[in-house]
Parts: C-alpha cells; structure tokens; sequence
C-alpha cells in the first residue's frame, strides 16, 4: 500500500466522515491538500471568490444536513477571512471542520511573511483549535477535531503547515471512530416528576418555542393540546413549529406579532422549549418558568427559572405528556387565540393590498408575492437587517420550507454564501436569497460563484439604497440617520453582465412575473427590486417612551408591514374553537 501524505490522509478523514466538498480559495501553504483533493474520487474543492463565503457556505450545509461540511483558507490573510462565517456556523450549532492553513512549519514565530497564529485566532469561535506541527499528529488530531465538531454541534479548526502536508505520514492508513448518530438525552424521573407536578400545579401555561424544537413538532402539539397552552415562537423557530399549529400566537422579539408576547406575561407557568431566545426584556420577570434544553450550560441564562431540565425537546415530552393531568379549560387559550387574530387583523393587508399603483414598491408586498410563488420546498436564506423582517412575518413555513439567516451572530451579507451552500447540496431544489442591497453589494463578488459554477440561485435583492435597519436603530436612539444611504444601483445590469439573468423591477404590477420568470429560468438569476426606503416610517400611535430602546409595547409594531398569511392561519383556528 502506497504510503498517504499528511495532506492525503487529512482528505480522506473528511471523505469518511461524510465530506463530500471543501469550499475554499487555494493558494500556497494550501496547495498539497487541494491537490489531494483533485485526486479523490469522493471530494470536491468548491473555488469562491472569498473564504467569508466558503465558511458561511459551509455553515449553511450542515444546518440542513446536521452533518459535517468543510471550508478551508490558505495561510495568513486567507484563512483570517474564515473567521467571520465561522463565528456565524459556531454560533448556529452547524458541525463545520475548518483547514487554516499555515506557514512553512520552520518560521514559525519568526515573523514571517504572511504569519498569524489560526490556533489561537479560531479559539473563540471554535469548540477545538489545534496546529499539526508533525506528521505524527496524524490523524489523531484530525479525527479529535471532527469529533468535536459533529459530538458538541459546532466548529472545529485544525491548522496545517504547507510543508507539513507535504511529508509522508507515519500511518498505516485511516481508520475514522465517529459516531454517526446522536443520543437522545432522557431527563431523570425526579426532575420529570416535579416538572408534572408543575404543569398540573397551574391553569394558565403557556408554551415558547425555539430551534430546539426541531423534530419535536408532534410531541409540542400533543402537550399543547393536553395542557391547553398558547404555543409562541422565536425566530428561529418559526420553521419548526408554526406550521399545522392550532395554537399558534405569533412570535416574541423586536421582529415579533400576535400575541405570543402577551401570552408568556399573562400565564402562571411559562415553558422554554429548546430555546436560548437572547432578549431578556421580552421575557417575564414574575411568571414561574421552566426551561428544557438539551444544552446544559443555556439553562437559566437568559432568566432566572424556577426549574431547569437537561434533556432533548421531543423525549422529554413523550415522557411529559402521558404523565400531565388533562385541562378541560381552554380560556386561556381561546383568549389568547383571540388577540392574537385581532393583533394581525389590523396589519394583514397594510401593505400588501391596494398597491398596484404605490411606487417605490413596499418590500412587504415583495415578500408576499415571493412567499406565494416559492416552492413547498424551498431553502430561503435571509440577510440580516430588513429581510429578516420580511422572513419573519412573510415566510409560511410548512415543515418543508428551510429559512437560514445569521439569526445569532448578526452578520451582514450571509443570504447569498448560504445560498451556495444549500444549493450544492441539492441542485434540484429551489433555493431563494433574500438579499438587501447592502449585504448583497459586501460580497457581491460571489455572486459570480453562481455562474461559475452554474448554481441556479434566485437571488431577490431589496434594493432600497440605504442601510434600512440601521436607519431604523438611528431613529429610534433619537439620531438623524447619517452614513446610511447609497447610490442607487441598476443590479440587475451587473447580474447580467456576469452572465446570468438579470431582472430589473420598479413598478409593483412587475413582481409576480419577474418572481415567476426567474423560478422557471434554468440557472441563476437575480431580481433587482427598487423598494420604499420609507418602508420604516413609524406609526403614529408609538409613544417617545415606547420608542426609545424598542418599547416591549411597541416591539410588535415599530417595524411598519403585515404579517402575511399567518392571518389565515390565526382565522381558521377562531373557527375550531368551541362556542358556548
């Protein structure tokens, strides 16, 4: 048997591990394992324009696969641009290995040309950070860090001297010990017996989603249904748990609606499911609450709770459900469900009916329009700001539909590397960017990754020349909005000169037909739409008390728009309840 390179062997862990791409930029000190890659039969090396995009690509991969993915730079400058879409796979529970590749092993600590230190730089945004400094280290060091990455849900980060990956490695071949699936974690029968004897102990429980929820949507509609609780979300669980929900009341947060918020104040029992919602002052400070969480170190941090259970969402509440008496009463939750429509009514069509006509076009009506002609299945990735306004209350989800954005981290410019990502995962599946023209225009250069490879990306662009959310957060700190705006851009020109299809749209008559003719268009397109940037007018009702510092009163409603088609599903339960 031919002896491996160390660079050889490291390719072949991330294939048996389940790898099937590296998203990078090559360059020196990575070169050994491209090269060994162009070798592999089960790897591909996926070229960017920018190693931002190959970590946020990679991100977006294994939040929809739960398996590893791989990105990699080359050393100094290349692998520090890593960074920022690895804090945001880091911070999303996303299974990515990271290669930062290295200087020649010899100088460093010397100064060299091009010398960081990505063993130290990466511990932050990192659960394992180690160099290869030997042949020796192979592959022990490779499959620790996978381990880390798939066993705890996050980064790993190993960086590799180029002349390191070069030399024969010692082995005698790989062997890869992983675990492939993961256990559930069963609370203890003490802490599932006080945690009954809460949930009977109270009349007025109110269930809150995150994305801990995830798999569990059965098991919260079966506990809902026994206990009578309001089910509320937060954003990122929205994909997870609203969808063929009867007891939805809208989500919590400074994007939030309905009457989630007035649901977890006005209950005796408030019940965190599998979240680690970050907004301490939307959270009640006088309600007796309980936590579940498969993450033990979230567990009371964000409020003080009266009780904290370690286990997985969905066994948790197998074991739950059968063990909580029956409520007969649904008072509560019939008045929940009440506000919740009536919180919706007034804000359903404010923007996106009776504006045919209403030029520059209202991004709501955009993003409803776009939510009706997407696919049952498709992957929306969401740029932070605006976007994810318009996800949040646009976007119906179905248990099919995937909505990725930077939900934690809060980066700029991450809809369109996620784009990449999902898309190389499944070509056949639509995969829709919600890009606002200033995360878009930040690395806009992979866009050209779209054609270069051929990705049949829709990338919608909300093109309203300004910093929207920033405008926003400037206003309501009492600041004149400065540094915001941009020059208006024609980014459907740009997208057609790269060579792919470009679609210019600036009356509101013009959106369904672009949507539609890029869907159908065989290959990546781009719809550039001129939006309001008054879009963020505040209404007139708010107060300067409320204003300021996002009033939790006035949370619902700071960000002026509808909530699309929620309201539908806000009706049809009104009508499932029982009358007197």
């Amino acid at each position: 048997m031919a002896v491996q390179s160390v660079a050889e062997q490291y390719v072949e862990l991330l294939a048996r591990a389940g790898v099937r791409r590296i998203y990078g930029v090559v360059g020196d000190s990575l070169n050994p394992v491209v090269d060994a890659v162009r070798r592999h039969d089960a790897l591909d090396w996926i070229q960017v324009r920018h190693e931002e995009v190959a970590a946020f690509a990679a991100g977006a991969e294994a939040q929809l696969t739960g398996k590893l993915a791989a990105c990699a730079g080359s050393c100094g400058p290349g692998n520090l641009h890593l960074i920022n879409g690895l804090f945001d796979a880091h911070r999303s529970m996303a299974p990515v290995l990271a290669l930062a590749a290295q200087i020649p092993s010899g100088e460093i600590g010397t100064g060299y040309f091009q010398e960081t230190h990505p063993d130290r730089l990466f511990e932050e945004c990192s659960h394992y950070s180690e160099q290869i400094s030997s042949p020796r280290q192979m592959p022990r060091v490779v499959q620790t860090a996978i381990q880390h990455a798939v066993g705890r849900r996050g980064v790993s980060v190993v960086a590799l001297p180029g002349d390191v990956a070069a030399k024969d490695s010692p082995g005698d071949g790989v062997r890869l010990t992983m675990p492939l699936d993961r256990p559930a974690i069963r609370p203890a029968d003490e802490e599932l017996t006080r945690l009954t004897e809460m949930v009977d102990a109270s009349e007025k429980i109110t269930v809150f989603c995150g994305r801990g929820v995830a798999g569990a949507h059965a098991e919260v509609m079966a506990f809902a249904e026994k206990v009578k609780a309001p089910v509320g979300h937060a954003l990122r669980g929205k994909e997870h748990i609203q969808y063929d929900n009867p007891y939805d009341v809208g989500m919590s947060g400074l994007l939030g609606y309905g009457a989630a918020y007035e649901a977890m104040h006005e209950c005796d029992l408030l019940l965190l499911l599998g979240t680690d919602f970050p907004y301490t002052d939307f959270l009640p400070r006088h309600v007796r609450t309980a936590q579940i969480d498969v993450q033990p170190e979230r567990l009371g941090r964000r409020t003080q709770l009266d009780f904290a259970v370690w286990g997985d969402v969905r066994e948790t509440l197998r074991c739950l459900t059968p063990a909580v008496r029956d409520k007969p009463s649904r008072r509560f939750l019939d008045r929940m469900l009440h506000r919740h429509a009536h919180a919706l009514e007034g804000a359903v069509s404010a923007y996106t009916s009776r504006v045919d006509h209403h030029t520059p076009i209202h991004p709501e009506y955009v993003a409803s329009v776009l939510d009706e002609e997407a696919a049952d299945d498709a992957v929306f990735t969401v740029d932070t700001g605006m976007c994810c306004v318009w996800a949040a209350r646009y976007l119906t989800p179905n248990g099919r539909r995937r909505i990725l954005g930077s939900f934690v981290h809060g980066s700029m410019a991450n809809a369109l590397p996620q784009a990449i990502g999902a898309q190389f995962l499944d070509r056949s599946r639509q995969v829709v960017s919600l890009s606002g023209d200033g995360g878009f225009s930040m690395l806009m250069g992979d866009f050209l990754t779209l054609v270069h490879h051929n990705l049949p990306v829709k990338v919608v662009v909300f093109n309203n020349s300004s910093l929207g959310m920033v405008d926003l957060e400037m206003m309501v700190d009492g600041l004149p909005p400065h540094g915001t705006d941009y020059p208006p851009t024609d980014f459907a020109a740009i997208a057609t000169a790269a060579g792919a299809r470009g679609i210019r749209v600036e009356k509101p008559t013009q959106v369904r037909e672009a949507l539609r003719e890029a869907f159908a268009h065989d290959g990546p397109a781009l719809v550039d739409v001129v939006t309001d940037p008054n879009a963020l007018a505040l209404p007139p009702k708010i107060t300067t008390e409320q204003v300021t510092g996002f009033a939790l009163s006035a949370s619902r409603t700071v960000l002026t728009g509808g909530v699309g088609r929620m309201i539908d599903l806000a009706r049809a339960n009104l009508r499932n309840i029982p009358r007197p």
